[in-house]
């Protein structure tokens, strides 16, 4: 079977598999939010400060980015179904060692080692393999299965925070690691059915001249690849500020962990539906484009959330972070199936999405830092959007790059049709 053409229609069993993999991403997801709701619980369970128990989701970071280059090499090679395999027995077998953690060392290697490492499966190498699937509404395919972790985020809080009261958190954590494997094992059958990638991909870069000929942007891809990867840094150190501090940050105004939970969710929820928005954006102008559009908002967001902290508002400012902050992730891997070779998209997405992984560790682990030093959140909010500024910047400049290319090749590039004669009175 050969891969769909942009004008026709996409291979048969493609939105299946997009389903499959959309189901398999919010369970699997659950692996990034699981210890931001404990955050509050492991600072009181190990005596440890803000900043020590914002350790814990750095080192799930540090697992997560490390699992996504294992995960996406094997996927690439054998198939995503082994590499998802392999996910789903790390993850569950990582939740049941955290649950029975002595201390907040094992605690984190347990996170880092096995939740983060299996968590890891079910985003960029899923990702990857449903680019291949579409040709004609690839962005929304992309946007729809990064939506699974988004997902994860407005389902799995508010569930975890209800068990966490009613049955602790260690209870809740070893049957999370149960429900896991009980659950994505079965889904990951469906996908075994693999596609012919081709060995070039018409669509696949949108300068006209392309990555291997003229360099993708006027940049050799290894350049790019690296300025991406800054990118990412920059944009998720801002992001994982209201991300991983929230609940935290409504405790310490007094509106409670329970309201925490909720606005997490809700900012999810806005994040799910503007995956769907950029989605469809993605299709008509680009990853770029939409990438400095919603960078430039989430900067604005942050400035909003050190303004403002009554309850009203606070509901405001999370939809509207979550509604920015939900189309920045999937942009990067719009733009990696746009600029690089279809073949390459795995190792290339892969050490992007660490860069992203990287940013948003060092960001939440910055922010408790700011927080024991200050006491208060205003100041991380305002560390967040100054770095949130270098990458509009970063983004800013590739754009300006991608008109002057298209600039330059559009004589030639552009096709004038003859003109018909004239018919005679």
């Amino acid at each position: 079977m050969q891969v769909a053409e942009v004008s026709g229609t996409e291979p048969k069993g493609a939105w299946p598999r997009l389903i499959v993999a959309l189901m398999l991403a919010t369970l699997g997801g659950s692996g990034f939010w699981s210890v931001v709701v404990a955050l509050p619980a492991i600072g009181s369970a190990f005596a440890v400060s803000r900043a020590d128990a914002s350790l814990t989701y750095a080192a799930t970071m540090v697992g997560y980015s490390g699992g996504t280059l294992m995960m996406s090499r094997l996927a690439e090679r054998t198939g995503i179904t082994p590499a998802l395999l392999v996910g789903t027995l790390l993850l569950g077998l990582g939740y049941v060692a955290v649950g029975y953690a002595p201390g907040l060392p094992v605690f984190m290697l347990a996170q880092g080692l096995l939740v983060g490492v299996g968590s890891a499966a079910v985003y960029t190498p899923l990702v990857a393999d449903i680019s291949h699937w579409f040709t004609r509404r690839r962005g929304m395919a992309i946007s729809i299965c990064a939506s699974g972790n988004t997902l994860a985020g407005a389902v799995w809080p508010p569930v975890m925070e209800h068990f966490f009261k009613a049955i602790g958190w260690r209870e809740t954590f070893v049957l999370l690691g149960i429900f896991c494997i009980a659950t994505m094992l079965p889904l990951i059958l469906p996908l075994r059915r693999r596609i012919p990638i081709p060995e070039d991909d018409p669509d696949t870069v949108t300068v006209p001249g392309g990555a291997e000929a003229a360099g993708a942007l006027g940049l050799v891809p290894s350049r790019l690849h690296i300025v991406l990867f800054v990118a990412g840094v920059m944009c998720c150190l801002a992001m994982s500020v209201p991300q991983v501090h929230l609940i935290g940050y409504c405790r310490d105004l007094g509106h409670g962990t329970t309201r925490g939970a909720d606005l997490l969710s809700l900012m999810m929820m806005a994040s799910l539906a503007s995956r769907i928005a950029f989605g469809w954006s993605f299709d008509r102008i680009g990853g770029l484009a939409n990438l400095l559009i919603g960078s430039t908002m989430q900067a604005a967001s942050l400035v909003l959330y050190a303004s403002f902290n009554s309850l009203v508002a606070l509901y405001a400012i999370t939809a509207l972070f979550g509604f920015i902050q939900g189309g920045i992730v999937p942009s990067y891997a719009m733009i990696v199936r746009e600029y690089f070779p279809p073949r390459q998209t795995a190792s290339r997405l892969a050490p992007i999405a660490v860069a992203n992984f990287i940013g948003m560790s060092v960001g939440a682990w910055m922010a408790g830092e700011i927080f024991d030093l200050t006491g208060s959140y205003r100041d991380a909010f305002l560390n967040g959007a100054l770095w949130n500024a270098i990458n509009i910047l970063i983004i800013a400049w590739l754009l300006l790059r991608v008109l002057r290319c298209t600039t330059k090749v559009a004589p030639a590039a552009v096709h004038v049709p003859p003109r018909r004669p004239l018919p005679r009175r």
